[in-house]
């Protein structure tokens, strides 16, 4: 199991926690993984990367051109962090509208649920049930329900299920 992960969003999007669920999903898998984070601006609405390394690796970096998969929460991150993709990656983006990634309307989804937040977990959803990751549903639950405070776990569940409804939504 080897796998490169670029997270890409815009401050207060839930990078982060999307990175930690699906690391804590590979651990729960046995995985080594390695984490990575860059979020300078986040605070005012600037970029936030994110990288996972599954499997053995020695840096936790990913080098140009050579990440298997992309999660964007932010379309408007694609000219700067897509380049870290591999020809040939997959691309889930938070976006209403298609192009030459799979495109997940998680803003609406998540403002269905009253908490456009959850648009991280959505996307992880969407992930999960096209099996873009090396992680299953019953592991990122599972996380989920550890990592959540306890007042947002069902929120966070039903989020991220409602991603993986879309799966073939295409």
């Amino acid at each position: 199991m080897r796998q490169q992960i670029v997270i890409s969003g815009l401050g207060g999007q839930g990078v982060l926690f999307l990175t930690r669920v699906i690391a804590e999903s590979a651990l729960r898998r046995g995985a080594a993984v390695l984490t990575a984070e860059t979020h300078g601006m986040a605070q005012r609405g600037g970029s936030v990367l994110s990288t996972v390394k599954i499997g053995t690796f020695r840096s936790p970096l990913i080098a140009r051109g050579t990440a298997d998969l992309g999660l964007f929460l932010a379309a408007e991150n694609l000219p700067v962090h897509g380049p870290l993709l591999r020809e040939g990656a997959a691309l889930v983006v938070a976006a209403a509208e298609p192009g030459a990634y799979r495109a997940v309307d998680a803003a609406a989804v998540a403002r269905e649920l009253g908490a456009p937040v959850l648009a991280n977990l959505v996307v992880l959803g969407a992930a999960v049930a096209d099996d873009l990751l090396c992680v299953g549903r019953d592991e990122v639950e599972e996380t989920i329900r550890v990592l959540s405070p306890p007042k947002l776990v069902e929120g966070n569940l039903t989020a991220f299920r409602r991603g993986l409804a879309l799966a073939g939504s295409r």
